[in-house]
């Protein structure tokens, strides 16, 4: 019997019309659909009409869900792996069973479409030339700030996420390790209260101090 196929799909950061029509059809026509969080995607697939069984993969069960993702595609079974939002590997657990599937011969086939790092940093108007994705930084304050330390120096522009429980904190340190960079907040991407901040770190600070942060961002930092 011949192995399945995975398809790595990508679904909407928050506007349910930023979907292929290719990542549809994908939804539709797989076995099986392996969500981060199952009552998220169960909401735009009724938005598509669409009723392919749906299982758990999220972080805490990686390990143990990438072996039956992978004795399903083993089986023949078409596996499609969504995240909550965006193109899943990207900050979230999807790199495992990506990974367990290349290693075990098992056709990975990627179908592109929202990102929230690439849509904020467009949106950002900053140097898009040259860049660096660190993801999500460490909650612990001292490794915080030797990331952001080692950032620094870069001569690229560095895209960070960030929640809103951590966003005043982690912009206090870009305050303070890099004050004279340009920094642009991003928040609630392609949501209904998406908003745009642009200026200094202090700026950022001092706005979202005085504004309750809500939602999840992406930090865009320049030094140039």
């Amino acid at each position: 019997m011949n192995n399945g196929t995975l398809y790595i799909v990508a679904t909407p950061i928050g506007n349910l019309k930023d979907i292929t029509l290719r990542a549809l059809d994908t939804l539709k026509s797989v076995d099986l659909i392996a969500a981060e969080d199952t009552r998220h995607t169960r909401k735009l697939l009724a938005h598509y009409g669409i009723h392919t069984p749906l299982t758990s993969y999220f972080e805490h069960n990686q390990v143990k869900k990438a072996d039956y993702l992978i004795d399903q595609l083993k089986s023949g079974k078409s596996v499609a792996l969504v995240s909550d939002a965006g193109t899943p590997g990207i900050s979230d657990p999807g790199f495992v069973v990506i990974n367990r599937a290349i290693s075990e011969g098992i056709q990975v086939e990627a179908i592109p479409g929202a990102c929230a790092l690439i849509t904020g940093l467009v949106l950002s108007g900053l140097p898009a030339d040259s860049f660096i994705f660190q993801g999500f930084l460490s909650p612990k304050p001292l490794k915080r700030k030797k990331q952001l330390e080692e950032l620094a120096g870069q001569e690229r522009t560095v895209i960070l996420y960030e929640s809103s429980h951590r966003v005043l904190k982690t912009l206090k340190d870009i305050s303070d390790i890099s004050p004279e960079s340009r920094l642009v907040c991003v928040r609630e991407v392609t949501k209904m209260f998406e908003e745009v901040l642009r200026g200094s770190p202090k700026e950022a600070l001092d706005y979202f101090s005085a504004h309750k942060p809500k939602g999840e961002f992406v930090l865009i930092i320049s030094s140039k």
